[in-house]
């Protein structure tokens, strides 16, 4: 019976018997009945309070996190106390409430046993806007709502109200009646139902018996003119409003209080269509595993992860926990620890924070490639000039640079003309770069071969003996300089035999400066952050980042050619020159009286833009988007005197430390905070701004359809 919902709670004994499909008239376990891709429901032998049990924590949860629970429709009306606190439907609905998912109670009221199909119809259709309405707008104090729609001709017409529940009672006597002996429960069921729709059904509480004392049977047959007459005398609440053909939606707390503050007419919008079950969920449950690799980071990130709409966050620490591997999960973590596998298995539950392969941006004799085959179709592109073209070479051992030369003839050329001009302050400087490495590290000024012989002669005479680890080889490649240009350990910095892949770039010698900020040379920090495959964000909280010297241009004078002046990576410097190093770029106090800074945003958005789409368009094996990762770039330009702004790299996992502590929530904090707003909502929600247009901290600046969805 109906009853047993709301007085018995959750069936001890509930039993799953089988799933019904009515295509192929057969019965199938609930196992094969999920894996065939038909439709199916679920019988339950218990009460529709065990169904919501079972549905929430059994039967359904390898479908994904649940957004809201609809019990219904009732056949029958469950308006005033009489009928709600006897309702099943209600009791499934509380059910729900009390297990912590926002539930409606959903039962139709008809007037008649003639059921024409499109008034069935027509009360469906609003049943569901009225539903989908509630699960886009849903009031944060209210635990159920009991929605009784009447099944009238025209009822998509009439008013939608919210209502109080009709407090009632039974003033007739007895609301059973004896039966003769073997009448049925159907009929019993027959007789309720009847009640339930004719609001004119009284019982005979006068019915003679005819069972033995020892047998005796009864059925529910209330005198429902006691229901009538006070639905008549109240003049309002919900079995008044039904009675009038209106809709009567009643909220309620989980322990049957009213909710008397929400009154008035609900208005549908008309121009918000039927949602399916891909848009404007009401709420989901999120697994995220947030292990990033830097403790500076982690706690702005597990913030801002908490400050997600619409999104309730599950933490886990590894994809082994999931309830199902379909569930929705996010992964912001080392990049050797993410799962690419299950991500690529599962394209829309699964968002990672880095694409798989990107070399094509990161690496720098890459990025190099990337643009030259850019401006092969494109040479209008604004690359052309705001990216130095580079010769990239490899190189094992010193005695073979003529060899990896052969072929660099811009270089070759540049060193010809240098040593034919006797004016050292009009040669042509070029920056030498390790192709693998960061942080400075193995970066030197040269402007003629024989410099160029010298630095890497030098590398070689700090490489280990053949018996020296050669993992204490590599730690020393990657140690830190310091002011001189040398490493804490060495003169070199670098291996060649461990750093193979190098590029000359020619070397930007009038860089802008300010004397506000002691003729320091800077280059500007910008956070990118691309999203899918493939929208590009550029961060508009950028740093300016400062050597720690005045800047003095490169010249034949060893003094002149320390790096201090000429390296502004935060990772080359001591602790004591860090504070004044690192500022906010907006805020940057100069004696110009122009609109630099904008003019330098807007080309950075640019360039940004175009080299991302080279990369994605001409480099598609080297730079594979997914349309389930998401992630944040470092990347560093540099502005000449003529606010010519040059792209000089691209960094993945930026070392975010060098903001600073005084930077840290309000650049870092605000950058992970936009990320999970424009990339990782829309994505587990299923939003229509699937699509993010950005913010005003993080605009959009280039869309590019690769076909991929």
């Amino acid at each position: 019976m109906d009853r047993q919902g709301a007085y018995g709670g959750p069936d001890s004994d509930a039993k799953v018997l089988s799933t019904w499909h009515p295509a192929q008239g057969r019965r199938d376990s609930v196992r094969s009945a999920f894996n065939d891709g038909q439709d199916e429901w679920v019988l339950v032998d218990g009460t529709p309070a065990s169904c919501t049990q079972l549905g929430l924590h059994h039967v359904f949860r390898d479908r994904g996190p649940i957004d809201l629970v609809v019990s219904g429709p009732n056949y029958g009306r469950n308006t005033t106390a009489l009928f709600a606190l006897s309702s099943g439907t209600l009791g499934a609905a509380l059910e729900g409430a009390v297990n912590g998912y926002r539930s409606i109670a959903l039962s139709f009221a008809f007037d008649s046993q003639d059921h024409d199909i499109d008034i069935i119809t027509e009360a469906a259709k609003l049943s569901v806007r009225l539903v989908e309405k509630f699960a886009r707008e849903w009031a944060e104090d209210v635990h159920v709502y009991s929605i009784n729609v009447p099944v009238r001709k025209g009822v998509s017409n009439n008013k939608i109200l919210y209502t109080e529940m009709i407090q009632n009672k039974w003033s007739s006597g007895s609301s059973y009646r004896e039966v003769p002996a073997g009448e049925s429960d159907a009929a019993a069921n027959a007789e309720e139902r009847k009640i339930r729709e004719n609001e004119h059904t009284n019982g005979d509480s006068n019915a003679t018996a005819k069972n033995s004392p020892k047998h005796r049977t009864f059925k529910w047959a209330p005198h429902f003119q006691d229901v009538k007459i006070s639905v008549e005398n109240a003049g309002s609440g919900d079995g008044y409003e039904v009675s009038q053909g209106n809709v009567s939606v009643t909220p309620l707390r989980a322990n049957f209080w009213p909710l008397p503050q929400y009154k008035g007419e609900i208005k549908l919008n008309s121009s918000v269509d039927m949602m399916d079950d891909s848009v404007h969920r009401a709420q989901r449950t999120l697994s995220a595993v947030i292990d990033y690799p830097d403790s500076y980071v982690q706690p702005l990130i597990e913030s801002a992860l908490q400050q997600i709409a619409n999104l309730q966050t599950e933490r886990m620490t590894s994809l082994s926990f999931l309830a199902t591997p379909t569930s929705p999960v996010l992964q912001i973590r080392a990049y050797e620890d993410i799962d690419f596998e299950h991500a690529l298995a599962n394209p829309s539950t699964s968002l990672v924070c880095a694409y798989a392969i990107r070399k094509a941006l990161i690496r720098k004799h890459y990025l190099s490639n990337t643009v030259s085959t850019w401006l092969v179709k494109h040479p209008a592109s604004l690359l052309a000039s705001s990216f130095k073209a580079c010769t990239h070479f490899e190189l094992d051992y010193a005695e073979f640079l003529d060899e990896a030369l052969v072929d660099a003839w811009d270089l070759n050329e540049s060193m010809a003309r240098n040593a034919d001009n006797p004016s050292v302050e009009s040669h042509e400087w070029w920056i030498l770069k390790p192709g693998m490495s960061d942080g400075g590290n193995g970066i030197r000024l040269f402007c003629s071969l024989q410099q160029l012989q010298e630095i890497f002669e030098g590398w070689e005479e700090d490489e280990p003996d053949e018996d020296e680890d050669e993992d204490e080889a590599v730690e020393k490649a990657n140690q830190p300089f310091t002011s001189d240009g040398d490493t804490t350990d060495g003169p070199g910095g670098a291996m060649t035999s461990q750093l193979r892949h190098f590029i000359a770039q020619p070397y930007i010698q009038d860089p802008l400066i300010f004397r506000s900020y002691g003729q320091r040379k800077f280059h500007i920090r910008t956070y990118v952050v691309a999203v899918g495959a493939l929208r590009i964000y550029v961060y508009k909280e950028m740093l300016a980042l400062f050597a720690s010297t005045p800047y003095v241009p490169p010249s034949a004078d060893t003094q002149s050619l320390e790096l201090a002046g000429h390296l502004t990576n935060t990772c080359f410097q001591h602790e004591s020159t860090k504070d004044d190093s690192v500022h906010r770029f907006w805020e940057l106090h100069t004696e110009r009286t122009d609109n630099w800074q904008e003019k330098i945003f807007a080309d950075i958005c640019a360039i940004t833009g175009e080299v991302f789409e080279a990369a994605a368009r001409e480099q598609m094996v080297h730079f594979q988007t997914l349309p389930n990762a998401f992630e944040v770039f470092g990347v560093d330009f540099l502005v000449d005197s003529n606010l010519n702004v040059w792209l000089l790299e691209l960094n993945a996992y930026p070392d975010f430390k060098q903001t600073g502590k005084d930077l840290q929530d309000v650049v870092i904090g605000g950058l992970f905070r936009q990320v999970l707003q424009v990339a990782v909502q829309p994505f587990f929600t299923h939003s229509q701004e699937a699509t993010h247009p950005g913010t005003e901290r993080l605009p959009l600046v280039r869309s590019v359809d690769l076909g991929r969805r």
